[in-house]
Formats: C-alpha cells, structure tokens, sequence
C-alpha cells in the first residue's frame, strides 16, 4: 500500500527561553546562532532536504524575529547586490527555496506540545506531518528524511529516537519496545533508571500520522493544565500505529547552555571555510591550558 508524501512541516517555536535569560528577552532562542546560522533554520534546511515543501511554524506572541528571518528583505538584498556581494546575497535569499512556502500560527497559551501540535491541524488537514522541536540540533546524516521513509513504508507514526546512557534516563521520554523490530507499545516519560523500559529516548524529530489528530482534538489537560503530545502518542502506539527510528547524527539540546555550547564548538570544527582554523586554534587553547596546570 502506497502511503502519501510527507510535505508538511511543523515547528514548536513558541516557547520562552527562559534558560538563556537575559539573551532571550528581545531575541527568540530558536535565533541564537550556531556559527552562522539561526539554530532553527538548521531544523528548516533538514525538513526541505527531506522534499517538504509547506513549513508550518506554531509561535508565540514574542517572535514576530521568526518571521521576519523566514521573510524577504528587499532593502538588504538591494544594498549587497550593490555593493557587489552576490554570494552574501544569494545565502541571504535561499534561507527558504522559491518554491517552499512559510505559514505562521500564534499559540496565544502556553499550554503544552499537545495544544501546540493542535493549533496546526487546521492547517495540516488529513494529511501525515513532519513535527520539529528545533531545540534539538542534529549534525550529519539524512535527517529527518529517515523517518519520512518510514513513514511511506508503514504509514505509521515514527518517533526519531537516540540511545542514551543509563544515567540520563530520567530526562527523556522513554519507548516501550514492542517485539517487533523498531515498534512501539508506549512511552514512559522521564523515569528512574530502574523504570526504565529501555535507553531509546525519544527526540525532538516525529512524523504523526493522520490518526493522531482526532486524539489531539479530545486530549485531557495534565498536570498544571497542559495538552501533552505524547498522551496521543501513548494511545496511538496501543493501537499498534507507532514505530521508532534512530535518528542519524549526533544531537544536541540547545535548549541548554551546556548543549549549545557543544554545538557550536562542533559545527565550528566543521565548517568548510572556519573549521580548520578553529581546530588549531582550541588544540593551542588546550595545550597552554595543559602546560599552565
């Protein structure tokens, strides 16, 4: 059975950043750049790679910068192609190709993944949806392209997944292996080690399948009044119509200080035109910092 193409794409940008306060009052998190590029426009540039052509972002009511980076800007593309600085130019208008388009969404409430995902079925329609938490940053391999090809083979909902160690357990939603290779019979959110039903830790990378929205449409609040997206996800893997994928790359939570920082201390090392220089100078770096203890 052929199942239809996945060309829709939606972000979850609503959030506050209240971990990078003060940097975040004025500036969206999902701005902060990774060397030269905003973090979410890396979450962007996996979704059009993977053919998605329709990117859905569900904002708040303080990134309005969201928008503007994702729009055009004559004025600045007038003054490089004056100045002669065409490579600039045509970075600048191919943050997103001629022929994907943009559509903006506001979340007027925070009120959970679940109510986000929700505020875009109107939009989504019937049809299966790339879903992005851009706070995970990925380097290398296909994306989220993987999970689409699973997607086109099952027509089940797939969850991006990565081992993590024992350790880190309790910070993850956890999948419940079913026996099948790569299904899912739950999730456990964030548990002890000891309860853990594996180290597979769902990512900030799914593709929901239509069957998931009419249980986004009847979810029941959570603690403190949130709509959780993996309540629908629970009963959806009961039924039998969720899989797993290891998402390929190495993450990275730059939704954390410590996360961010170690990208852009990667991405740095491979950039084509920096990631030399920059090698040379943190092992000089590391060495005289050797030499001082």
């Amino acid at each position: 059975m052929m199942h239809p193409p996945v060309k829709k794409a939606v972000f979850l940008v609503a959030g506050l950043g209240t971990r990078f306060l003060p940097a975040t009052k004025a500036i969206p998190k999902e701005l902060l750049p990774i060397i030269d590029k905003p973090a979410i426009q890396y979450a962007v540039e996996e979704a059009v790679d993977a053919g998605i052509t329709e990117l859905i972002f569900v904002t708040g009511r303080t990134k309005r910068a969201i928008e503007d980076h994702f729009d055009a800007n004559p004025e600045l593309e007038r003054v490089l192609e004056d100045a002669g600085k065409h490579e600039i130019l045509e970075t600048v208008r191919g943050i997103v190709p001629a022929n994907v388009s943009c559509i903006f969404l506001r979340q007027a409430r925070a009120l959970g993944t679940g109510h986000a995902v929700r505020c875009a079925l109107p939009v989504i329609g019937n049809e299966p949806v790339a879903l992005f938490l851009p706070d995970d940053v990925f380097l290398g391999g296909d994306g989220i392209r993987s999970l689409v090809n699973a997607y086109e083979k099952t027509g089940n909902t797939v969850l991006g997944t990565v081992e993590v160690e024992e350790e880190h357990v309790s910070k993850y939603g956890i999948v419940k292996p079913g026996e099948a290779p790569g299904s899912v019979i739950g999730m456990v959110e964030k548990p002890t080690p000891a309860e853990a039903p594996s180290r597979e830790a769902s990512v900030g990378r799914f593709i929901l399948d239509p069957g998931v929205y009419p249980l986004l449409e009847h979810l029941e609040p959570s603690i403190g009044g949130e709509l959780i997206l993996t309540d629908a996800l629970n009963t959806r893997a009961s039924e039998g119509h969720v899989v797993s994928v290891t998402h390929p790359g190495k993450r990275y939570d730059c939704g954390s200080k410590a996360g961010y920082l170690e990208a852009i201390v990667d991405f740095a090392l491979a950039h084509p035109e920096h990631g030399d220089r920059f090698r040379t100078f943190l092992e000089m770096r590391l060495g005289r910092a050797a030499q001082d203890k």
